[in-house]
């Protein structure tokens, strides 16, 4: 369950770096400013933390759109270090609004079922665990209907596999990279809700998360989404169960270790492609 979440905050990254090239380690700073506005309205109304995933998703898509048509698209086609830098600053600015708005205070929403469990025989499945991935794995499946089973979808997928060939058919590079990128922050609205839940957060907590999210997408193979969904599940599976049958001390040290080992044995990650290097002399 927690491998299905984490593949939902990481295939909004995967997208924008296959389709642009774009490392958005700002990613980890939309699910933090997301979940702060989730646990905000939960508190002043009461309506269901991850049920809000439905207006901070589509909010999260248009601040992404916004965002890339004003301050990205100037650093789209330079070196992957640009972008990075860039994000970076977008990420500490959220960091820095969120700690003079909300101060620098852990939070977390708790919903009447938050410490409550689903018993299958001697399975004990918590409630929040089980909303949480549920809706992570909707969104996720809407993302794959998206991207192969509509037009928009096709030319996001031929604009990653192919940007020359693409344009030469007419479709708009500026138009998709736009597109792609408020579809990767919009994964981040309905992740920053779920994240409200499962986990406490406070501004600077997205450190924590971009760091994670990077983890995967290497793991899995830079810019392949089968590779992020993979690499999330067997992510989320060595953590939880370091945790629970060791220690929960040791799952943070457990799930970049799975990463390290991998990358000794497969450089470019479990599906990335090896790129041919000439070295002119």
């Amino acid at each position: 369950m927690i491998g299905g979440v984490y593949a939902l905050m990481a295939a909004g990254l995967t997208l924008m770096f296959g389709i642009m090239g774009i490392v958005n380690v700002a990613q980890g700073a939309f699910l933090v400013l997301i979940a702060m506005l989730t646990w905000k309205a939960w508190q002043l109304t009461g309506i269901d933390p991850i049920l809000l995933a439905l207006a901070t998703t589509p909010l999260m898509f248009g601040i992404g759109w916004v965002l890339y048509r004003l301050v990205i698209v100037r650093v789209r086609g330079t070196s992957p270090a640009m972008s990075m830098l860039l994000t970076f600053g977008i990420a500490l600015t959220i960091e820095g609004l969120l700690n003079i708005t909300a101060g620098n205070y852990f939070r977390s929403a708790t919903p009447s079922y938050f410490a409550e469990s689903f018993h299958i025989g001697s399975v004990v499945l918590p409630k929040a665990q089980v909303y949480g991935c549920l809706a992570a794995l909707i969104v996720l499946g809407l993302l794959y209907l998206v991207l192969n089973r509509t037009w928009t979808g096709r030319a996001i997928r031929a604009t990653a596999q192919n940007p020359s060939g693409a344009a030469l058919v007419g479709i708009g590079a500026t138009s998709v990279a736009s597109l792609s990128f408020a579809i990767g922050a919009a994964t981040a609205g309905t992740g920053g809700s779920i994240l409200s839940v499962l986990y406490p957060f406070f501004p600077a907590s997205h450190y924590e998360w971009i760091a994670r999210l990077l983890g995967i997408i290497v793991l899995g193979g830079m810019g392949s989404l089968r590779g992020a969904w993979v690499g999330a599940i067997i992510l989320g599976l060595a953590e939880t169960i370091t945790a629970t049958y060791g220690s929960p001390r040791w799952a943070t040290l457990v799930f970049y270790a799975v990463i390290l080992l991998v990358l000794l044995v497969r450089p470019h990650g479990l599906f990335g492609t090896r790129l041919r290097e000439d070295v002119a002399t």
